[in-house]
């Protein structure tokens, strides 16, 4: 199975399914020096593990970190970081029913057309657990994008149909919602209208909002690997994405250029905009703004509700499915979105390097 390496400098492998021994990650092309140590590790493993919130899958895991390789001393070796989470609540006989027929919304029926077989113990590879070693990795370009003075911070903008007001937003509030919302009230609606879901045996969706903050101007390249389209990449692989918005998004196609476009001006001696309708983003480059994106999660496809499906005798039957799922994945998925637009952005900020040739002669002392 080819798609489990992400980067060009700063590269990523996971591995591991979700009912397996374990999942892990290993990251290549990390700089030596940067200061990291477990626990800066495990605080986003912690927000990202079953559990950790309210409205999450019971399955019991501490998902706690262990690092292998690449860190001596508390700074990163320059050598490849190995990290590695063994799994502990795994409980294969949960889905041994699903073997012999499709779940709606999941994998398992483009599982088989592809490969002919398929891991049904919860998803395999294709699992939410999967993004355990995005979420190691992500930690890692976290930090070392905070060296730059780059800040990576994302949030629940909407549960379903309830959306957080965000001139009354609260980043201070984000990590006392159950739901990883910025605006109390939103929280508490959104509370309720997932307790109602629930009580239908039904799940929920929702969008995350990711924000940028600190990004020099000049990152990313025309064409093919534009600075949006390679984020956009990343986040779009995290499972039960269905939709990525840069800045304005959709919104900007209702509009006219001349309330679309995002004026220059000069502020303390520096080039800066007006307005940010473009979400940090001209040309496939960065602009020096804040990066602005926004993910579409579909709800969670598990859900105890009767569904109509097939079996693998091409037999139509009908269906509810057991064993421990989230409810919605949106507040979970935070970090995660998080993770993948910190990993990629990194790996462009190494990539930038090379640019230009002033730069180089700047590194090598020439001049």
């Amino acid at each position: 199975m080819a798609g489990s390496v992400y980067g060009d400098i700063l590269k990523i492998s996971t591995w591991g399914e979700s009912h397996g021994e374990g999942l892990g990650v290993v990251v290549d092309g990390c700089p030596a020096g940067l200061k990291l140590s477990p626990d800066n590790i495990q605080e986003y493993m912690d927000r990202r593990r079953p559990g950790a919130i309210k409205y999450s899958t019971r399955r019991n895991e501490d998902d706690s970190i262990r690092i292998l390789s690449g860190i001596f001393e508390g700074r990163t070796t320059g050598t490849p970081i190995s990290m590695l989470v063994f799994n502990k609540d795994h409980r294969s006989a949960d889905y041994s029913e699903i073997a012999s027929y499709y779940r709606p919304g999941h994998a398992d029926y483009t599982y088989d057309a592809k490969y002919g077989f398929r891991d049904y113990r919860g998803g395999g590879r294709s699992s939410g657990r999967e993004t355990l070693g995005r979420v190691a990795a992500g930690a890692v370009a976290v930090k070392l994008l905070n060296e730059l003075g780059i800040s990576v911070r994302a949030y629940a903008r909407s549960i379903g149909p309830i959306e957080a007001d965000m001139a009354d937003a609260d980043m201070d509030y984000v990590s006392q919602s159950p739901v990883y919302m910025p605006d109390k009230e939103a929280s508490d609606k959104a509370e309720a209208y997932l307790k109602e879901a629930a009580a239908g045996r039904d799940s929920v969706g929702g969008v995350v909002e990711c924000v940028v903050s600190g990004l020099p101007a000049g990152i990313g390249d025309p064409v093919f690997d534009k600075f949006d389209a390679n984020i956009a990449k990343a986040v779009m692989s995290i499972g039960a994405v269905k939709a990525v918005e840069i800045g304005d998004g959709l919104a900007a196609s209702k509009v006219p250029g001349s309330q679309n476009n995002d004026s220059f001006c000069i502020k303390d001696g520096k080039v800066t905009k007006l307005t940010n309708h473009s979400g940090g983003v001209l040309g496939g480059i960065s602009d020096g703004s804040d990066f602005i994106l926004r993910a579409a999660f579909k709800p969670t496809p598990s859900i105890a509700k009767k569904q109509r499906t097939i079996n693998k005798d091409n037999e139509e039957i009908e269906i509810e499915i057991k064993g421990r799922h989230d409810p919605v994945i949106v507040p979970r998925a935070v970090v995660v979105v998080e993770s993948m637009t910190a990993l990629a952005i990194a790996d462009m900020i190494l990539k930038r390097m090379s640019a230009e040739m002033e730069g180089v002669k700047r590194f090598y002392g020439k001049k």
